[in-house]
């Protein structure tokens, strides 16, 4: 994998790059659509491609380990044949999903043992075999097993939890470095900065993933719970020590001025289910501000859900048919809807790499976090 970094905004640290894999180039800063259990919900591949135009996708080593499992993933010949996309695949460790099993798992200093949310069944994760794992799905980018602390939380247990995830890190890269890809492509491994809210253990943290020499970083522990200030503080915190040469990957974030802000503080990729999920409840993510689209006033709007953007299920649906189908519980509106969400997020993100190449971004950035935080 290799990073090339194009271009940086002159009154901020945000930047464009580019990030070449074997299953193709990223243009960051990027955002990428959450396909948790092998498909972004409501959303086929070629919907992805041609009109929300998304250039890499996640999976989630939890959820396709315990469903549909690796003999299958393997016999499939990973989760690229399995799902029928051709683009760069991220996957997630599973360590967010098993560490939200507050109940149900143990936490040891060899790994997690854990019930499955689906028949209470046993299992363990370890560093290693989490890295065979997504060897097994075969995922371009791969993250490393941590602990993500809660929100809030004590110094003392997030320094304990941190110096932990440092030394599962360290068997991590060990077990990747010692193993190859099985599908003929190469696999890249990102580290995981944590320490909560604390400064001092995210430098720590930020400075020993930083020494370990990886194709990319990321940024894990935010979005958990704290203020929206507080993210943004700790983001800036951490890339300013993170390798500018490496691209920096903020886990799970956010709303669209989540992600105007922190790449305006230097993070080049971003994914969340946020799109997707708000979709299936009807709030949409619009040019213009954000919309319930159950609400009454929406019922005889027969104007396109937003034409502030190319869109062919934007610019040709209307809010009033929109809301026809959510209220009537259609399984059309969810797909509209998610189509629609993460079109704009890939829209966003474009014309963020547009405007820090052409020197725009501080002032563009700044009208646009408030149109898309208001509610219409």
């Amino acid at each position: 994998m290799q990073f090339t970094l194009h271009h940086k905004d002159t009154s901020s640290n945000a930047r464009t790059g580019s990030l070449e894999t074997s299953h193709g180039v990223i243009e960051t800063p990027i955002f990428m659509p959450v396909g948790t259990a092998g498909s972004v919900k409501a959303v086929h591949q070629r919907e992805l491609k041609e009109d929300v135009k998304a250039q890499i996708i996640l999976g989630n080593t939890y959820h396709l380990y315990l469903r549909p499992g690796l003999e299958i993933m393997e016999a499939a010949g990973g989760l690229h044949k399995f799902n029928g996309w051709d683009r760069p695949i991220l996957t997630d460790s599973g360590g967010y999903q098993v560490f939200s099993l507050a109940d149900n798992r143990k936490i040891t200093e060899e790994g997690v043992v854990f019930k499955s949310h689906i028949d209470g069944a046993k299992h363990r994760f370890t560093p290693e075999n989490v890295m065979d794992i997504q060897r097994v799905i075969g995922a371009d980018i791969i993250m490393a097993f941590d602990e993500c602390t809660p929100y809030p939380c004590e110094w003392s247990y997030a320094k304990k939890s941190m110096d932990l995830t440092h030394r599962w890190l360290a068997r991590c890269i060990d077990r990747f470095d010692e193993t190859g890809g099985k599908y003929g492509y190469d696999q890249s491994l990102f580290p995981i900065v944590q320490g909560s809210v604390f400064k001092d253990l995210r430098t720590e943290s930020a400075t020993f993933v930083a020494d370990q020499g990886r194709e990319g970083n990321a940024i894990g522990g935010l979005s958990v719970g704290e203020p929206a200030e507080l993210m943004y503080e700790m983001t800036e915190w951490v890339t300013a020590i993170l390798p500018e040469d490496k691209p920096r990957y903020l886990m799970g974030v956010g709303t669209p001025a989540n992600i105007l802000e922190c790449i305006a503080l230097g993070v080049d990729m971003f994914d969340c289910v946020m799109p997707t999920r708000n979709a299936r409840n009807g709030m949409l993510f619009t040019t213009e501000g954000i919309i319930n689209i159950r609400n009454e006033r929406w019922k005889a709007d027969f104007s396109p859900i937003d034409m502030g953007f190319e869109s062919a299920i934007s610019n040709v649906y209307t809010k009033a048919y929109l809301r026809h189908l959510t209220i009537s519980k259609e399984m059309l509106a969810a797909q509209i809807a998610s189509i629609h969400n993460l079109s704009f997020y890939l829209w966003l993100v474009g014309q963020a790499r547009e405007k820090i190449n052409s020197g725009e971004f501080a002032s563009w950035k700044t009208g646009m976090v408030e149109r898309v935080s208001r509610r219409l």
